[in-house]
């Protein structure tokens, strides 16, 4: 009885395993990009990803403005960690200003990672638009991302 409760189990959870999980964009992977590049935060593949999750961020999460952002500029990097044996993840700080359709500019804070995209495999990076963290997950003012 007991070997039958675990196949069927089992079977429940590979069965559960096959249906199509949602799409997830926390840390999307972007290809071509490295972190210890000096010119990754400023790359246009990096900057594409920020913009189109931001589009996403402001149509999904409530008591948003409606805005898209129109531009980047004063890019600049705030720190690199390089990977080490104790921390085999590089990470690069990055800042820039975002001009916003509704004719407003904020600061946007942004990480990159390598490897740690989706599997390890390839660049990630996180943002945060100041007073776009309704939830305040990268805490106030985009601290965890300065």
């Amino acid at each position: 009885m007991r070997s039958l409760l675990n196949a069927l189990i089992a079977a429940t959870l590979v069965a559960g395993s096959m249906v199509a999980a949602p799409v997830a964009f926390a840390a999307d992977l972007i290809e071509g990009v490295y972190a210890a590049d000096p010119g990754a935060c400023s790359h246009p593949r990096v900057l594409a990803r920020i913009s189109s999750r931001f589009d996403h961020q402001v149509r999904n999460v409530p008591h948003l403005p409606d805005v898209k952002i129109n531009g980047f500029h004063r890019i600049g990097q705030t720190r690199y960690l390089p990977a080490r044996e104790n921390r085999p993840v590089e990470r690069r700080y990055c800042h820039a200003r975002v001009a916003l359709s509704n004719g407003k500019q904020r600061a946007v804070w942004y990480l990159l990672e390598n490897p740690w995209g989706f599997a390890g495999v390839g660049t990630s990076v996180e943002f945060c638009v100041a007073g776009f963290d309704r939830w305040n997950v990268y805490n106030s003012n985009c601290r965890v991302l300065r």
